[in-house]
């Protein structure tokens, strides 16, 4: 079972967290089921792009995003070339290292 190593972000993991992932479910499912609560406004579709990522180690392992995923990236604060949108980004067999960015693009959010 691989492992997800999320480095510390004031907001949803001040310490960083480390565990095992299943291999096949979404990075966003494996954050939110160990108990970082990653922005999904979407609902997990690739319609936003409030679960941004940036893959620290591990990027070559994952499948590579659709042209969909690129343009919802465009519209990402901080981008990089290691960015995925979590929940497309489907855990292989090898260890990850992720950094959710400081801040996110959410609209619904911003406007309560």
């Amino acid at each position: 079972m691989p492992t997800i190593t999320v480095v510390p972000h004031p907001e949803y993991a001040s310490e960083g967290a480390a565990f095992g992932a299943a291999a096949g479910g979404s990075i966003c499912d494996a954050l939110l089921e160990n108990g970082i609560e990653i922005e999904h406004a979407c609902g997990k579709v690739g319609a936003c792009s409030t679960c941004h990522v940036v893959i620290q180690a591990g990027f070559a392992s994952l499948r590579p995003s659709r042209e969909s995923e690129e343009d919802m990236l465009d519209r990402a604060w901080g981008l990089e070339p290691s960015s995925r949108l979590s929940c497309q980004a489907i855990v292989s067999t090898e260890d990850l290292v992720v950094e959710i960015p400081k801040y996110s693009v959410n609209h619904a959010r911003e406007n309560t």
